[in-house]
């Protein structure tokens, strides 16, 4: 069996690497009533880099096209059912699973990939924006961290493209009869 994940040190960052416990930005209810002043605090987050590769490299002593990276939440399933009680029914993790559950993707455990149970989750849709450098640095101190690979990262980026490219008509064929 071909492992999903494969260790990785180091500061360079690709799309499809986890990283434990990111600093993110966290609104309060009333962000932006409050006038001039804002308190805007900060949380610990595992993500996932959605951020092509080829946007992340310096090349040739070039910068990175990216300043900021496009990163999206990675949950264990525990993590996940107990922000969302409902997923604790049968069968919903076998629809997330088969891609039928609009948002979500699974991706096998680093640590246990038989282990269905040990599996990830990724939300596509919460996104969260945050400067290369920081990221850099945070990665650097991860040693080593998880990085997804082929094939399974160019089946991870699909699945993030096809629900951002999904397009609803105001009307559609009707079915056949």
């Amino acid at each position: 069996m071909v492992p999903s994940w494969i260790p990785h040190n180091g500061s360079d960052l690709a799309q499809g690497d986890f990283l434990r416990t990111c600093l993110i930005p966290t609104f309060h209810p009333e962000f932006g009533q409050q006038g001039e002043t804002e308190t805007v605090s900060v949380g610990r987050v595992d993500l996932i880099v959605v951020t092509q590769s080829c946007d992340l490299e310096a090349r040739n002593g070039t910068k990175p096209k990216a300043l900021f990276v496009a990163l999206c939440p990675i949950f264990s399933l525990e993590q996940f059912e107990t922000i969302n009680p409902h997923f604790k029914k049968k069968g919903v993790w076998e629809d997330v699973r088969r891609g039928r559950r609009e948002g979500l993707h699974m991706l096998a455990g680093p640590d246990d990939p038989q282990n269905n149970r040990n599996a990830l989750v990724v939300d596509f849709r919460q996104i969260y924006s945050l400067p290369l450098e920081y990221l850099s640095n945070h990665a650097s101190e991860i040693a080593p961290r998880w990085r997804l690979q082929s094939p399974f990262l160019e089946h991870f980026s699909q699945a993030f493209a096809r629900f951002f490219m999904r397009v609803g008509l105001p009307s559609a064929i009707p079915p056949f009869k």
